[in-house]
């Protein structure tokens, strides 16, 4: 049974060894926004401001999980399927969209809307994933200005770019955006500040793009970024991330839209974060890390956090 909640979420303990990190001090709550994200995202024009769509819940609704199909974000019609800045948003000075780091790598959210424990279960996973393998924390919300705010409205999969000031949307349609953790850290990872990976600027030295297979009218979610304007992180292209479009994004007829030039390489993983993944967020929030200690509980030892 569902029900209508506003509510924090709880992370689990993970109860295994894991790397601990500690974040270097990345800017105050006034600045440090991220460099190219928005030159880029700002040449959609106003397509990047929309009211969320009730269509594409319907599609999301529809939506079967099937090996080498598209995932349920490349269904929307927002900006490259899921990037969405709602019409009424503005930044805390009055600037549109602007995307920038959260300071210290601090992450306050709140929870609201009608989600199953299975639901919950999926984003709980999702949050003890980032504290896992990165310094990124997702914390309740207290009292601070900016903040995530899950919600499950009928409207699809989508996020803003970065930290956009305010109470900031991070929709997962139930069941279809839920059904996999990676769709889940997918958005996610589009709130930290990261674009999707098929848009880097190289990426033509790593797949061909198949512009006869796309629908008419969905060419522009495979622009590629300017070289000039965008930070790679020192990471090289990706196949396996899980911000990277699947095989057939997009498709008019089923065949694929994006083939890699790697053999074998497969395409739109939604298990979890990659490695490159992983690599990325840390150098964005300048992880380091740290010592840890063993800790004893229940007979068990591990590794617990020295932050």
């Amino acid at each position: 049974m569902m029900r209508s909640v506003t509510l924090v979420l709880t992370v689990v303990t993970v109860s295994k060894a894991f790397p601990n990190f500690h974040i270097n001090n990345v800017g105050d709550s006034g600045g440090d926004e991220i460099g190219g994200v928005m030159e880029y995202l700002r040449g959609f024009g106003e397509t990047l401001y929309k009211q969320p769509n009730n269509e594409v819940g319907d599609m999301v609704k529809a939506w079967v999980p099937s090996k080498g199909l598209s995932n349920p974000e490349e269904l929307g019609t927002y900006v490259e399927g899921d990037i969405l800045f709602p019409e009424s948003h503005t930044s805390r000075n009055g600037l549109r969209a602007v995307s920038a780091r959260w300071p210290n790598g601090r992450v306050p959210y709140v929870i609201s809307g009608s989600f199953s424990k299975s639901d919950l279960a999926t984003i709980n996973a999702a949050i003890a994933e980032y504290h896992q393998q990165t310094c990124v924390r997702f914390v309740p919300r207290t009292a601070e200005s900016d903040y995530l705010v899950f919600k499950n409205g009928q409207t699809g999969c989508w996020s803003s770019v970065g930290r956009v000031g305010g109470a900031q949307e991070i929709n997962l349609q139930s069941p279809g955006c839920l059904v996999q953790k990676g769709t889940v850290m997918h958005e996610m990872m589009h709130a930290l500040g990261f674009l999707h990976e098929q848009s880097r600027w190289e990426r033509d030295n790593f797949v061909d793009i198949n512009y006869q297979n796309i629908m008419p009218g969905r060419e522009n979610n495979f622009i590629k970024a300017e070289k000039s304007t965008t930070d790679d992180m020192g990471v090289e292209y990706d196949y396996g991330s899980v911000m990277h479009y699947s095989a057939t994004a997009f498709s008019a007829n089923g065949q694929p839209t994006i083939v890699p030039k790697s053999a074998n390489a497969a395409l739109g993983q939604r298990e979890s974060v990659s490695h490159k993944d992983v690599q990325k967020i840390r150098r964005m929030y300048q992880c380091k890390k740290a010592k840890a200690r063993d800790t004893i509980k229940n007979g068990t030892k591990f590794l617990e956090p020295t932050y």
